[in-house]
């Protein structure tokens, strides 16, 4: 039997005594048939609609009640129960529920805001951030490692670790250094793993933190260092050497020319003396330009930015190589923040290391850029010998030219890097020949 059903029973049988004895004293009293019908009709209306008026008010309180709850269960906490009364115990009921609404309302009010917070910073955070659930699915990535891996968070989200190049993550110390390479970026990687429960089931956040760039800030600041002390160093001493060996080599110059020096072995003499002052002179020249050339790499000034378009950089910086045909593969019109002189520079030094390398092979030189989301990336490719090594490209230096500086590839990548971008340079995998892939933020 149904709660409604004992409800309306128990409101009958409570008018019932009442109203069978109106009956009989009604039937055995001495009134006319009229007065006695009337009189029992009314009886039996008034006892029906009392027992169904209590019905209904206790089970529409319960309905309301059950509303309220069921709103509360589907997280909706709007709903409020009016008339609420606290002398009476239904109204107590009510402004309880009331307030229980009220109290889930503002904890997920708190809930979303924390959790929106939690996201902002994720999104804004410079580390890569994954979560995987008990099957090693992506459940959660943040913009640094939609980035990471060159797609946007829709065609990410339900590939594995394995698929997605990370599942040596997911082995292993949770706390170590790796050697990892994505369509993003590859290099030296910090990684952070840890695990936390969701739905009953275990996850796994992997945080990744990229320290080439961290490294590299420190060897350049390292090398900065030294080039400055090299550098006064050697100034210091090379300046009165070049001016002592001019003066020595004007003053044997005159002596030559006066007849008491004109036998022969002081003229050889005189001779030998000359050109050994005349090569401590050029040497002292020479090395004046090395350390004048390193030192751009201590005195490189942070970008000005202002709005650059891709196209007319990069159609501007080709006509200034010379030697070499250089094709351009036209992309997107993308404009981006950065500093153009200090642009054109970078790729005036990519384009004349690919006209050096095809002039022996008497190949090409291709220059093009393409959009991927928030990044651009420039590419330079030529059909030279390709590189026997591409390890200390980037170190100050270095150089696999005859007659080569070392720094156009360091500062490169330095101004890369105070672009917010990646420099790196590949042999091309298609064809001979070397590839520079340079990506900025738009």
């Amino acid at each position: 039997m149904t709660y409604e059903r004992r409800i309306q029973l128990l409101a009958l049988a409570a008018g019932f005594p009442g109203s069978l004895l109106a009956l009989i004293l009604l039937w055995t009293g001495t009134f006319s048939s009229s007065t006695v019908w009337t009189l029992t009709f009314l009886i039996f209306s008034l006892w029906l609609g009392f027992a169904l008026s209590l019905q209904h008010r206790v089970v529409f309180s319960l309905q309301t009640l059950s509303n309220l709850l069921a709103a509360l269960r589907e997280e909706d906490f709007s709903l409020r129960a009016r008339g609420a009364r606290s002398d009476d115990a239904m109204g107590e009921v009510m402004i309880e529920v009331n307030a229980l609404s009220e109290t889930l309302r503002q904890q997920r009010l708190g809930a979303m805001e924390a959790t929106a917070l939690l996201r902002t910073a994720m999104e804004e955070i410079d580390l890569a951030i994954f979560t995987f659930d008990h099957e090693s699915k992506l459940r959660l990535v943040n913009r640094a490692g939609e980035r990471l891996m060159s797609r946007p968070a829709e065609r990410l989200l339900g590939f594995t670790a394995e698929e997605l190049g990370l599942a040596p993550c997911l082995q292993g110390d949770p706390a170590r250094t790796m050697e990892l390479s994505f369509p993003g970026g590859s290099g030296r990687w910090g990684l952070r793993r840890g695990t936390f429960r969701q739905g009953g089931l275990p996850h796994h956040l992997v945080v990744l933190s990229d320290l080439s760039r961290t490294l590299r800030d420190e060897e350049r600041k390292a090398w900065q260092r030294l080039i400055r002390v090299l550098g006064h160093e050697l100034n210091n001493s090379l300046a009165p050497i070049q001016s002592v060996a001019q003066g020595l080599e004007s003053g044997l110059i005159t002596a030559a020319k006066s007849p008491e020096l004109q036998s022969g072995s002081s003229a050889a003499i005189l001779d030998d003396l000359r050109q050994g002052l005349s090569i401590i002179r050029s040497r002292t020249e020479a090395l004046g330009r090395f350390m004048a050339a390193y030192a751009q790499l201590a005195r490189l000034p942070q970008p000005k930015l202002l709005p650059v378009k891709v196209s007319e950089w990069i159609c501007r910086t080709v006509k200034l190589e010379p030697r070499v045909k250089v094709e351009v593969v036209i992309g997107p019109e993308v404009v981006i923040s950065a500093d153009a002189d200090q642009l054109e520079q970078l790729l005036i030094n990519l384009i004349r290391n690919a006209a050096d390398a095809t002039l022996e092979t008497g190949g090409g030189v291709r220059v093009g850029w393409s959009r991927h989301g928030s990044q651009l990336e420039v590419w330079v490719e030529d059909d030279g010998l390709g590189l026997p090594q591409t390890t200390n490209l980037f170190v100050p230096f270095f150089t696999t030219k005859q007659g080569g500086s070392g720094i156009g590839l360091v500062l490169s990548r330095q101004i890369t890097e105070a672009h917010g971008g990646e420099l790196s340079l590949t042999n091309r995998t298609d064809a001979r020949g070397c590839e520079a892939r340079l990506r900025l933020p738009v």
